[in-house]
């Protein structure tokens, strides 16, 4: 697709309007440009998606649904347009853009089908109000801000827009400025869906349009970005009580033991490492490996790097592996460090070289925990390897870290790295395979500590989109219920032994109500006198019936 003429996003111009324009990382060329969204406009795009709302939310689930089919079926059929403008916007090759739509479209199946039962009605247990009805039922928000990132404009938006709704909000999209075509593009494809364009608005622009829709305080928000991107959005969204959904950054650790499947280990961490340029929240960021097989890591994993092309061509059939990094704010990243670890010992084994965005895949070595690539997101095609002298040290490094997003584990002894596995501090945990688990459609995904709160994937995915509303449904208190009958004062000694009864942890805990009762004198004699009489009264009936 290539976009030429200037688009604005409500179909108006104004003097002081700024342009976005296009332009491919591959070859610099400009192919096309559009209007940002001015503060007015996303003021005026809130209120719409507000007044929308109460439409929205209101129609039945099945007729979401319906809708919402109809624009998966529209990706479907659009896969060329879309994977050709990725291919433009962003420089990956054609497959990798198919990729990441055949993930889009995987995850909204998943979520149209498992949807009615994800929402539905729950019941709640009574408790102790045993003529009441308890159940829980999920509400949308009302509108959502979607903020997308630029490495993956496509899946890192999408899916979230459906989930929200299909819960029943309606959405505000701000796409990266970095993609800004991709972003126009996904506006154009709501747009041919007639039912479901009135529910959604794509606000184009930078940083400041971010701020402004933050501002515009939508009722929820999404964001996945760096995790200083993050926080700014956490801040300005603080002073109104608006709550925020994360997805952030990473520093995934690979850990190879020593009876890990060397060549497997080193042909998909060089994968999982270099896929994409290394522009992936969940790429292999940092390896620790085991003495006992540390040469041999390297020599496999330099025979794997040398089959890992970067390059560019538009064709579907492209040969080359990965193709520039996107734009250059993040080549300066990645210069800075590994400017700063070639600085305290570090030195390239393998790459290295760069030619504008495009950067060979490089390995990194004599590298530690003093140096930035070691412990701040680098996104981008390097490999840093660390030599560590057992599985501990490994454990020990992996967890040495302020994002928890991912990590790999490499051991043929599968309930080993297992074990392993859930020592790790990380959202998600892959034993023998490397960042395939974002495919996963039902896989909860999401970080810990730096890496943000939230859960893309899923039934949680869905229902962070939704608030928890809970009712209960009878008749006035009724004096049968125990609940009931301790409204009233008096009822200490009831409460007391309904608590051991119902709650105690042990068979003496749960019997000392009726322990009490029978060593209590007044009881005793009590139940003396009811037993004499129970004992006359069967003798005199014994008397009666031998007359």
């Amino acid at each position: 697709m290539s976009i030429n003429a200037t688009i604005h996003t409500n179909g108006t111009h104004t003097a002081d309007s700024r342009i976005l324009t296009f332009t491919n990382p591959a070859t610099g060329q400009q192919f096309g440009q559009v209007t940002m969204t001015s503060p007015d406009e996303i003021l005026a795009a809130r209120e719409q998606m507000r007044s929308a709302n109460t439409v929205w939310s209101q129609k039945p689930l099945a007729e979401r649904i319906r809708i919402l089919t109809q624009f998966k079926g529209l990706l479907i059929d659009s896969v060329d347009e879309i994977s050709a403008t990725l291919n433009q916007d962003a420089g990956k090759t054609r497959q990798d853009a198919l990729i990441e739509l055949f993930v889009t479209v995987d995850i909204m199946s998943q979520y149209l089908k498992h949807a009615p039962k994800w929402l539905a009605r729950e019941r709640i247990p009574k408790g102790l109000y045993f003529f009441r009805n308890y159940y829980t039922e999920q509400r949308p928000y009302g509108t959502v801000g979607v903020i997308g990132p630029w490495n993956y404009p496509l899946v890192l938006v999408l899916p979230a827009m459906f989930a929200a709704l299909l819960a029943g909000n309606t959405v505000l999209i701000k796409p990266s400025e970095v993609t800004a075509a991709t972003g126009v593009l996904i506006e154009q494809l709501i747009n041919r869906i007639p039912d479901l364009a009135p529910f959604v608005r794509v606000l184009h622009g930078d940083g400041q349009v971010g701020a402004g829709l933050v501002a515009s305080k939508p009722d929820l928000i999404f964001v996945t970005g760096s995790t200083t991107t993050g926080k700014k959005i956490l801040h300005a969204a603080a002073e109104h009580l608006i709550p925020v959904i994360t997805e952030l950054g990473g520093k995934d650790p690979l850990l190879v033991l020593e009876d890990a499947d060397v060549e497997a280990a080193a042909k998909w961490g060089v994968w999982g490492a270099f896929f994409n340029a290394g522009q992936t929240c969940m790429s292999v960021e940092r390896v620790y490996v085991v003495e006992a097989v540390y040469d041999r890591f390297l020599q496999a994993v330099i025979a794997e790097a040398q089959n890992f092309k970067m390059g560019y061509d538009t064709s579907k059939q492209s040969p080359y592996s990965y193709g520039p990094l996107t734009f250059d704010r993040q080549l300066d990243t990645i210069n800075d460090h590994l400017e700063d670890a070639l600085a305290k010992g570090a030195h390239v084994l393998y790459g290295g070289r760069q030619d504008n965005l495009f950067m060979e895949p490089t390995i990194l070595l004599n590298v530690n925990h003093s140096m930035k690539i070691m412990h701040e997101e680098t996104f981008g095609p390097i490999m840093p390897i660390m030599k560590v002298k057992d599985e501990a040290e490994a454990l020990a490094l992996a967890n040495d870290c302020d994002f928890g997003l991912g990590a790999s584990v490499w051991t043929q002894d599968v309930k080993r790295g297992e074990r392993l596995a859930h020592k790790i501090d990380s959202g998600t945990v892959l034993v023998n395979d490397t960042i395939s688990h974002f495919a996963v459609p039902l896989l909860p995904f999401g970080g810990i500590k730096q890496s943000g709160n939230g859960r893309t994937h899923g039934r949680e995915d869905l229902l962070q989109f939704t608030q928890t509303h809970a009712y209960s449904i009878g008749q006035p208190p009724l004096a049968l219920d125990i609940a009931t009958i301790m409204r009233y004062p008096g009822h200490y000694q009831l409460g007391k032994n309904l608590m051991h009864v119902a709650f105690g942890t042990s068979l003496k805990q749960r019997l000392a109500p009726i322990r009490e009762t029978l060593e209590d004198e007044g009881t005793k004699h009590k139940l003396l006198a009811a037993a004499t009489a129970i004992g006359a009264t069967a003798v005199a009936w014994r008397w009666l019936t031998k007359k």
